[in-house]
């Protein structure tokens, strides 16, 4: 099924002055640091109860703040997500589905979050990784550029920027690449298993990263088991037979101890961006300015980490789309706290998070909510009932009990899963009679999504049913 196109503006624009106008006062307002790691899970974190993964500086942003359970990605992989961030549009505003995007109009750029804070009164600042469509770049969005660094240059970067003498507040995003690095684990295995050229050859501190983290490998009774879901989906999804190159190499080569020595690595690489982190919450600490300094840390999406035969990313299972999202401020946001009920957009709600503890003005009709009164309060009124993930191949609708996806065809294009009963997503219930009327509904509600976001790639799956 072709990509069909989608239309770009749709209200995108937001006046510079208008929102220099609304923001508060520069006294009254906290700086904010943005941690973002790249295909980090939800449960990749050892204070989730994971006990193959050591993440002391995660923990202590979690310990002092508010961990969001159900944040779940716009669309999990890099450009798309990535660019919602910035914008606060769902990827299919831009008609993005993968990281293969045409160029975006240079409309975009204006109304972006750095410009938006910026206008606000605030220093912006970004280090690391962009990977976000043409013409989007730090500067042209509203930041100066510390480093292209993904890795301990940024941190030392982000550090140095922390220390130096702030006049207004500011605003850092600290972007760091692991535990991306994972992927070429499975790539390098299908070219090598295939007798194929090395894919990306110009990778070669990625490839590093990986064979350190093998070398510390101490034998199979030290790597996480298998997970109870690395079996195939029930009835899944007939996109699969589609699969090609490392995904579907890796899915019918690899065996057990292949799978574990992945997930194996792939707690090595969290646990370095972990000590990555770590060097920026000590330089935030030693110069007091973690007093008046809200930090939010989240992942772009996650990693399947051998969940249904798979690695990598794209997918709207649990393991692919939900990640980490914290919030602290000390003095404001209660210690501990972790929210199980609340369903959170990780890419769309950001933007209005940012801005409201900014008091600044974010642009209209964002699609997402400020998560300020949650992460403060513990609620907000009116919260919603669901929420979409965009696929490159799909669409899906979480609710608090079921996700329910459509898929492009031929073959299985509609699955339910009841996250209660099977968190696992391992039974399809859409083609079980008793969960029929559960089934039509989320049907429904995911159709009135895409209608009322004008999803075109919504649209013509849906017109596949027909």
């Amino acid at each position: 099924m072709a990509e069909v196109p989608t239309t770009t503006r749709r209200g995108f624009l937001g006046a510079a002055s208008a929102l220099a106008a609304a923001a508060a006062p520069a006294t009254e307002r906290p700086n904010i640091l943005y941690i973002m790691t790249d295909q980090q899970h939800s449960g990749m974190m050892s204070c989730t109860g994971n006990p193959w993964v050591k993440t002391p500086a995660m923990d202590s942003i979690v310990a002092s703040g508010t961990r969001f359970e159900l944040a779940y990605s716009g669309n999990p992989v890099c450009v798309p997500a990535r660019t919602s961030m910035m914008t606060g549009r769902f990827p299919s505003h831009f008609g993005i589905r993968s990281n293969n995007v045409r160029e975006l109009p240079r409309e975009v750029l204006p109304a972006a979050l750095g410009q938006t804070m910026r206008a606000a009164g605030y220093r912006t600042a970004f280090g690391g990784k962009t990977h976000w469509p043409k013409p989007m770049t730090a500067e042209s969005i509203g930041f100066e550029y510390l480093t292209a660094d993904e890795r301990d240059v940024l941190a030392g970067e982000c550090a140095t920027f922390l220390k130096q003498k702030h006049d207004k507040p500011f605003f850092l995003v600290a972007s760091f690449i692991n535990p991306h690095d994972i992927c070429y684990m499975a790539i390098d295995a299908f070219t090598k298993g295939s007798s194929l050229p090395a894919m990306y050859p110009k990778s070669v501190v990625e490839r590093e990263r990986v064979a350190a983290a093998t070398k510390l490998f101490a034998g199979l009774d030290k790597c996480p088991p298998l997970p109870g879901n690395h079996g195939a989906t029930d009835r899944e999804p007939g996109a699969f037979s589609r699969l090609t190159g490392f995904r579907k190499y890796v899915r019918e080569k690899w065996g057990a101890e292949e799978w574990r020595l992945h997930r194996w690595v792939y707690a090595r690489l969290t646990e370095e961006v972990d000590a990555q982190i770590g060097r920026v919450l000590a330089a935030l600490r030693e110069t007091g300015l973690d007093r008046n300094t809200v930090i939010i840390f989240s992942s772009d999406h996650g990693d399947m980490d051998s969940a249904h035969g798979f690695e990598h990313k794209s997918l709207p299972y649990e393991e692919s789309a939900r990640v980490p999202f914290v919030i602290s401020w000390p003095g404001h946001v209660p210690a501990g706290r972790i929210d199980r009920k609340q369903l959170v957009g990780s890419t769309i709600d950001l933007y209005p998070t940012i801005c409201d503890f900014a008091g600044a003005k974010a642009p209209e009709g964002l699609p997402g909510r400020s998560l300020r009164p949650i992460a403060e309060k513990g609620s907000a009124p009116g919260w919603r009932e669901d929420i979409v993930i965009e696929c490159g191949d799909s669409r899906t609708l979480r609710s608090a009990r079921y996700k329910y996806s459509l898929w492009e065809g031929p073959g299985v294009t509609e699955t339910l899963f009841d996250m209660t009963k099977d968190a696992g997503e391992m039974k399809n219930l859409a083609t079980v009679p008793a969960a029929s009327n559960v089934l039509a509904e989320h049907r429904k509600r995911l159709r009135q999504h895409i209608e009322a976001r004008v999803d075109e790639y919504g649209r013509a799956l849906f017109a596949q049913q027909s």
